[in-house]
Parts: structure tokens; sequence; C-alpha cells
């Protein structure tokens, strides 16, 4: 039901606020628990969109053999599951500290009620990415216990960046989405314009890593990894035309994940060779 994949989209940025936060490496205990809140956190989100989406699931081709819809889990399950993670995320807040703590339902709110945007606006992509975006602010916290201004500009990279390809990852789903009245770029505007709309994503969160870069005073090394992240920012767009999506599942898991852990290996370099 939940693929390893989903936790490395996000982790690796919020590991990059916590450095940040820390000017290198932050205490391991802060280190573990934030990556027990982002995994949990992330656990419960998707088993939650599993349930709020099972019956649109069930009718869509490229979804149908998920495990809810077969019968491989039960709603009851899965239920279960969402509630035990969010415990344990709320649990990790706790150990982290006061602010964290008082501000993990609100993230919970964010992650969970993504799944029901589709329903609405055709900007889920959007609400997705800041779903994921709040992950390098509240591990900033998690090692602060305060927001610096300064850290929303990764949060706002992160939310043009999972936006952008998860308006790339719903082209798939064009016909689908029209057919049972949910919202999406590619439903509203077509795929040639939807792809489009994704690299303007992509710019912007290019153009918000520049200025992340010059707030906080990284040097070469952080640089070299933005353009490295350009680079295959390019190359993942390159893989998907508007009349070949063949290779999305290669644009969408394996270079997003790349990208993630490539720009925190960049920063974290940056951070620990200046101390």
């Amino acid at each position: 039901m939940i693929k390893w994949e989903h936790s490395i989209f996000a982790l690796p940025f919020a590991l990059s606020g916590a450095m940040l936060a820390a000017g290198g490496l932050p205490a391991w205990r802060q280190l573990a628990w934030i990556v027990v809140a982002m995994v949990t956190a992330r656990s419960a989100a998707m088993a939650f969109n599993r349930l709020a989406d099972a019956s649109f699931d069930a009718a869509n081709p490229r979804t149908s053999t998920r495990a809810l819809p077969v019968g491989e889990l039960t709603p009851s399950f899965v239920s279960a599951f969402v509630w035990v993670s969010c415990g344990i995320f709320i649990l990790a807040a706790s150990q982290l500290n006061h602010l964290t703590l008082l501000l993990s339902p609100v993230a919970l709110a964010v992650v969970l009620l993504y799944s029901y945007t589709k329903r609405f606006t055709r900007w889920s992509h959007l609400f997705l990415g800041f779903a994921l975006g709040i992950a390098p602010a509240a591990a900033w916290i998690a090692v602060r216990g305060s927001l610096d201004p300064r850290i929303l500009l990764l949060t706002a990279a992160v939310t043009f960046w999972v936006g952008g390809f998860d308006v790339i990852y719903a082209c798939q789903d064009h016909d689908h989405d029209r057919s049972h009245d949910l919202h999406s770029v590619p439903r509203h505007l077509g795929i040639r314009a939807a792809l489009v709309i994704a690299r303007l994503f992509h710019g912007l969160m290019l153009g918000l890593l520049v200025a992340l870069i010059v707030t906080f005073g990284l040097g070469k090394l952080a640089t070299i990894g933005v353009i490295a992240v350009a680079a295959l920012l390019a190359y993942e767009h390159t893989l998907i035309r508007h009349d070949d999506l063949s290779k999305l599942n290669a644009a969408f898991f394996t270079m997003n994940g790349v990208i993630s852990v490539v720009f925190f290996l960049f920063v974290a370099g940056d951070l620990l060779l200046r101390k």
C-alpha cells in the first residue's frame, strides 16, 4: 500500500531543513525523531489517501489492483494503520520540543486533508506540494524550537517541485478524472498545457533554491547542487511528451527520488565543510 519512495521524496528536504537550522549536524536524538515523524506522517497520509480514494481507485484501471480495491486489506485495518501512524507521529513531535507538539495536529490536518482537494480544485497539486513542503520548516522548528522565515523559501521550493511532478503524474489520469468529476490541471487544461505548467513550477522551484542559497550564505557546493537539480529536472522533462507518457513512472519515482537526495547531499556537504 505504501512504497518507500513516498518517504524518500520529502525526507531529504526535511533533513536539509534540520541541518540549515543547526548550521551542520543536529543532535542524533533530534535526527532520529525527525525521521520517525516524517515516515509516520507520510505513511498516515498515504493510507488515508487510499481510504478516501478507494471508490475512485476501484474504477480506475491504473489503480484498480491496489490493496483496498482488490480486498488484500480491509478498510478497518487501513483505518487502524492511519490512527497508529498519527499516534506515533504525535509521540515523535512530543519528543522534539513543545512547539512541534503544539503544531503536530496542524501538520496532520495538512497532510491528511490533501486527499479531498481534487474534489473541488484543479490546483490540488500545489496542496500536495505544500503538504510535503512543510517538512523542512517543521524540521527547522524541531531543531530550533522556533520558526525562521528564511526556511520558508525551501518550503515554497518543495511546494512547486512536488506540484510540478504531480501535474505530470496526473496526466495519465486525464480521462478518468474527467469522467468522475475529479479536478486536476491536465483534466481542465489538457496534457500539453499541463506539461508547460509543470515546467513553470519547476522553474519557480529553481529560483527559490537560488534565493535560499543567497539568504543563508551557502557556498559553491550548494550552488553546484542546485545546478545538478536543474539538470535532473531538465532530463525529467525530456522523458515525458504530451503524446507519449510511457516513461512517466521513471520520471515520477526514480528521478524525483534522485533529485531530493542530490540536493540534500550537496547542501549537507556545504554546511559540514564550513564547520
